[in-house]
């Protein structure tokens, strides 16, 4: 995710802060945790070359170092994905996220808040490199009456601002993921650095999650004989399912959204709202026992479900589909698909979603 983006550019957006008018202590905290947070990154980050030749590198960190590598290749060789420095660092944060973001949504809409900055314009979420000061957040927005999502980030994109530093480093925080998410998660952020749209969080994500799409499934298909049938079915499982979640969860945020923009009242809406979660919960425990094995990824996810939890959800894989009929009609070219990215990014809001969802 672009989460970190406003890391990797905190001094840059400090002092544009300062010149605009916004030099609220406030502010200048924030930007002040996001490039100390940033810049202790960067410190522990190595060459991958030097990790993997490090005798002290345990073997199954090593090979998933080297597998990294091949993956970081493959990006730029099969997806055009930029070649750059990013990926070929690693920092082991000894924790387990790089950052928590804050999302939070009134108790009757799924619409998030949103924060703005300088350059990078407003975004539907807020995140800290501590746990403590997210929390922090999290209960003071709740005291305003918003419902709040907090949620570790293992990854994010500094939108390539950072490349002159030895760009975004592979971190612990995913380093050992299954070798399919490991792809995708790499594609993920990389697209960020291709093209971004300021205002439009649900444009640059949806984007990003096309890609990696699009790249898993190629980056899969081409280990062949190189990879078990275990992990090939293991893979396509775990994708089965995920795509699976999150229709399940578009669901019933389409079922919420609906009531919420009804004309009911609001203390009906409110009753309705609880009978409704307690309705997903349900249908979520008997998919999870019936068709997912019992698999637990999403509990946490679901005993936590709330408005910002959901209208998260939706700027992840809003435009998805939108953004594979794109690359479609792009002829599968991963150089023309950017080029039209890159050209509705640079359009005003309404004008790019208008231009994306038309028909070919």
């Amino acid at each position: 995710m672009a989460a970190g983006g406003l890391a990797g550019t905190a001094l840059l957006l400090a002092a544009a802060c300062l010149s605009s008018g916004c030099d609220t202590l406030g502010s200048l905290g924030y930007y002040a945790q996001a490039a100390g947070g940033h810049v202790d990154l960067m410190r522990r980050s190595r060459p991958v070359a030097d990790v993997i030749e490090d005798p002290a590198t345990p073997a199954a960190r090593r090979e998933r170092l080297q597998l990294s590598q091949r993956m970081r290749d493959f990006a730029t060789a099969e997806l055009q994905l930029p070649d750059n420095a990013s990926y070929r660092r690693y920092a082991d944060l000894e924790r387990e996220a790089v950052v928590w973001n804050v999302v939070a949504a009134p108790e009757l809409s799924l619409t998030l808040k949103t924060w703005c900055f300088p350059v990078m314009g407003c975004v539907g979420y807020r995140g800290y490199f501590t746990r403590a000061a997210a929390d922090a957040l999290a209960e003071a927005l709740r005291a305003q009456g918003l419902e709040v999502f907090v949620y570790g980030v293992p990854a994010y994109s500094t939108l390539g601002w950072s490349n002159w530093l030895g760009g975004d480093p592979l971190l612990n925080t995913f380093i050992g993921w299954p070798e399919a998410e490991l792809a995708r998660l790499i594609f993920h952020e990389l697209s960020h650095q291709v093209a971004y749209a300021a205002d439009d969080t649900t444009f640059n994500e949806s984007f990003a999650v096309a890609v990696e799409r699009i790249g898993g499934r190629r980056w899969q298909a081409a280990q062949g004989g190189s990879a078990s049938a275990d992990v090939i079915a293991q893979a396509e499982l775990q994708n089965q399912r995920r795509e699976e979640f999150r229709a399940f969860a578009l669901r019933w945020r389409g079922e919420l959204q609906a009531l919420y923009t009804s004309a009911t009242p609001d203390d009906q809406k409110r009753a309705r709202k609880a009978e409704t979660l307690a309705r997903m919960r349900a249908e979520y425990d008997t998919l999870k026992a019936q068709r997912w094995g019992g698999q637990t990824t999403w509990d946490g996810w679901m005993g936590r479900s709330n408005n910002a939890a959901l209208g998260l959800m939706a700027a992840y894989h809003e435009l998805v589909p939108q953004f594979e009929a794109l690359f479609e009609r792009s002829g599968g070219d991963f150089g023309r698909f950017y080029g039209h990215v890159k050209a509705l990014a640079a359009l005003p809001k309404d004008e790019r979603r208008a231009k994306l969802a038309a028909p070919p």
